[in-house]
């Protein structure tokens, strides 16, 4: 049941963030699934420690989300300045 409640967090997480790097014409809805598990990742690694806030392992909530967030644009932003 937990992995289908994280490829919907990954899919919502990964869509806004798609929206959000004007990258959403270029993927379809399984890369955003895809940055959005691989953004929740990077976000649980790298940033949730820096900010203090669980990860989304932990408790799906708003601080979570945002954070997962975070970590999807960045993760978008550092492939689109690998392709240029």
């Amino acid at each position: 049941m937990n992995i289908i409640i994280y490829l919907i967090a990954g899919a919502i997480v990964g869509y806004i963030a798609s929206r959000i790097m004007r990258t959403n014409s270029q993927q379809g809805l399984l890369l955003d699934i895809v940055v959005g598990i691989i953004g929740a990742f990077l976000a649980g690694y790298f940033i949730s420690p820096l900010l203090g806030v669980g990860t989304i392992n932990e408790a799906i909530t708003i601080p979570t989300m945002l954070v997962t967030l975070i970590g999807s644009v960045v993760l978008l932003w550092i492939v689109k300045m690998v392709r240029r």
